[in-house]
């Protein structure tokens, strides 16, 4: 008895792989295009400050959502009016190898991982200050693959166009401190009511300690956890280093 014949599967007409191989070059060409804008965007960060982020114009589109006069509170602070015990107690609270790496911190990522299955849910990120600044300046806040694509392909261009106190002061000057609260100037002056460069440490802290979850303390700036993790980065930020 014979072998059965396998039906032969009919080839792909020629314009079909044609138009294939043109619409994979136009990808390519985007993909490519896109990074060159965007580090364009990110070299001129050297010498520019932003006016406004990614996160700062969901920010501000979502609080107009309710209220269409709304408006953000954002004032820059150039780097050397900034209290170092806020750089300090920053660092200690997101970054404590911030010094030291390239924009990754595989060990903060893998700790974060296993605190996260230990728990059940995701509640640490490992995130680096360079990755945190990647997002709020160019990305959604929505959690997808492809934005944590970019994120690491822009963390990597920070890293390679900007200094580590360059970075840092840019990071400070625009991630989210409260309800519509963007910057350490914004915070000072609404949390305590004075100048970035005059915080005091335990005021420091607790604004480090805010950060993962600013909006929670706009009206109530004092809860059990935010006290104990104040107190906790007061200890930790004589160990931490700046830039």
């Amino acid at each position: 008895m014979g072998a059965a014949i396998r039906p032969t599967r009919p080839a792909r007409p020629r314009w079909f792989r044609r138009w294939s191989i043109r619409l994979l070059a136009l990808f390519a060409i985007v993909i490519i295009a896109d990074h060159v804008w965007t580090y364009w965007q990110v070299w001129r960060l050297r010498e520019h400050n932003p006016r406004t982020t990614a996160y700062m114009q969901s920010g501000l589109a979502r609080l107009r959502s309710s209220d269409p006069g709304a408006r953000l509170e954002h004032r820059w602070a150039p780097y050397d009016l900034i209290s170092d015990y806020l750089k300090c107690a920053v660092i200690a609270a997101e970054d404590s190898r911030f010094l030291d790496h390239d924009g990754f911190d595989v060990d903060a990522i893998q700790d974060a991982y296993e605190r996260n299955a230990h728990s059940g849910r995701i509640r640490h990120g490992g995130s680096t200050i360079s990755q945190q600044l990647a997002r709020n300046l160019f990305l959604s806040p929505r959690r997808t693959y492809w934005r944590k694509a970019r994120e690491a392909v822009i963390t990597m261009m920070i890293e390679h166009a900007l200094g580590k106190r360059r970075i840092l002061e840019l990071y400070l000057n625009v991630i989210e401190w409260g309800d519509g609260i963007y910057g350490a100037e914004a915070a000072a002056q609404h949390y305590y009511g004075k100048a970035a460069a005059d915080l005091e440490p335990e005021e420091a802290a607790r604004l480090a300690a805010m950060i993962p979850s600013p909006r929670l303390y706009t009206r109530n700036p004092s809860t059990p956890y935010l006290e104990e993790r104040t107190a906790t980065l007061l200890d930790q930020m004589a160990y931490a280093r700046v830039p």
